[in-house]
């Protein structure tokens, strides 16, 4: 069948059109703007918390309470509330230096870079998580792999691989963002050699003072079956007022 010249020309410029409006459509996607809102959620300028770990293990369990104050991505402390052996314990950041006082034997330690990926307080988090030493939107190049349906939702699958000055402990990350809200709702951890080391499953979603965010946290390590961690976020304050020089090493021992 012959068709006249013109219907090719027509047909031409719409396909280009098509194709012109899906690649606008992808360059409208900044992975990492997407990235640092997600991770923007759990952060705020500030923050005071309540949260409550729990770590199962096939044969027993233990909950740890604590109180948290942070302030952008450079200040954390955590004061232990419960149970009573590690109450007092505090765990502080400034930038790129960490350290705990231990009350029970009034002795301040200060935990060095190579031990960020050591576990905290014996559960499947890493000193590195717990006070957030990494930004997933700075310290990392971002890449979309693709969408995938996640708990009802409709996620975003991003790769994330540490820039080569980055102080970061992971080799890779692979989060799922949900397109519509950005909730944050699921990581894989990868060490340097590109083995999984934990799956992250973040979910019960809740009002949290300005926002609405992931409440509950489970970390999954891959190589201990029947192992994990919950952190739940009971109770948070976004963007209080509060000093950087609140989060001293003085302030450390006077916390309650």
């Amino acid at each position: 069948m012959n068709l006249p010249t013109n219907y090719w020309h027509k047909l031409t410029f719409t396909i280009l059109l098509l194709v012109g409006a899906f690649a606008g459509k992808s360059q409208e996607i900044n992975i990492s703007e997407i990235v640092r809102q997600a991770d923007e959620k759990f952060r705020g300028t500030s923050s005071i918390g309540e949260l409550t770990m729990i770590i199962e293990r096939p044969s027993w369990s233990r909950t740890v309470s604590m109180k948290n104050w942070t302030l952008g991505n450079d200040y954390s402390l955590i004061y232990i509330t419960a149970p009573a052996k590690e109450k007092g314990q505090v765990f502080l950041k400034r930038d790129k230096e960490m350290w705990n006082w231990v009350p029970n034997i009034e002795r301040m330690i200060k935990i060095p870079p190579s031990m960020m990926m050591q576990s905290w307080m014996g559960s499947d988090f890493t000193n590195d998580d717990l006070v957030r030493e990494s930004s997933m939107a700075d310290d990392y190049d971002q890449k979309l792999l693709g969408e995938e349906e996640l708990e009802s939702y409709t996620c975003y699958k991003i790769e994330l691989i540490p820039h080569d000055d980055a102080a970061v402990v992971w080799g890779k990350v692979i989060m799922w963002i949900s397109k519509k809200e950005l909730h944050w709702l699921k990581a894989e951890f990868y060490d340097e050699d590109g083995y999984l080391v934990n799956t992250e499953i973040l979910s019960d979603i809740k009002q949290m003072d300005d926002r609405v965010m992931p409440t509950r946290l489970e970390m999954i390590p891959a190589d201990e079956e029947g192992n994990k961690t919950i952190m739940i976020f009971n109770k948070i304050d976004f963007n209080v007022d509060i000093k950087e020089s609140f989060f001293s090493q003085q302030n450390m021992k006077r916390i309650r």
